[in-house]
């Protein structure tokens, strides 16, 4: 009869920390079994997961399918889309990248308390430019660790604390619209 059975009208790949997240629309659907979502290892798609479908519908419908546990890479996904007469389609071939240091942040320093020296860590999701200064409890700052752009990576910084007195220090770190502290406690 010529028609499309059913009209894919949208498919992404976004990477969420350690995962992608897939997502699909369909317009209408006719004898829709479901999905088969496949992935590519090396030049070979092989089948992951299976979404079932809304056998004949002409409302819009949204399909999503999380594949979890994936190490650092670009992986590529594309779906079958299955009748149950079993004839099937191939959708395009989308494609995201995990990357899994996907946010700021700044982790508490170790050893804690300090005498004189403690390593701070903190992970930045993009390059950005990035300031991680400590400061006493009348708020002055006391020193500028970092105070440049860093690319998206694990850092770890030492802080040496011998030329000040004992007490509570705050570290915080800022870049663009990421703020947090933390409190470090120096004792001689």
């Amino acid at each position: 009869d010529g028609e499309v059975p059913v009209e894919l009208t949208s498919f992404t790949a976004t990477a969420k920390n350690n995962s992608v997240v897939l997502n699909w629309k369909t317009s209408t659907e006719k004898n829709n079994q479901g999905f088969e979502v496949q992935k590519k290892n090396g030049n070979v798609f092989f089948t992951i997961g299976f979404v079932e479908g809304k056998g004949t519908t002409t409302e819009p419908q949204q399909y999503s399918y999380i594949d979890k546990n994936l190490e650092n890479g670009v992986y590529e996904y594309r779906l079958k889309q299955i009748d149950f007469d079993g004839s099937f389609q191939y959708s395009d071939v989308v494609n995201s990248e995990v990357n899994s240091v996907m946010e700021f942040r700044l982790q508490q320093n170790y050893p804690n308390p300090f005498n004189p020296s403690t390593k701070i860590r903190f992970s930045v999701p993009e390059k950005n430019f990035v300031n991680l200064s400590v400061f006493n409890l009348m708020g002055e700052n006391v020193i500028e660790i970092v105070n440049e752009v860093k690319d998206s990576g694990e850092y770890e910084v030492s802080f040496n604390g011998s030329d000040l007195p004992s007490g509570i220090y705050i570290a915080k770190i800022s870049s663009g619209e990421f703020n947090k502290t933390i409190k470090m406690s120096l004792l001689k």
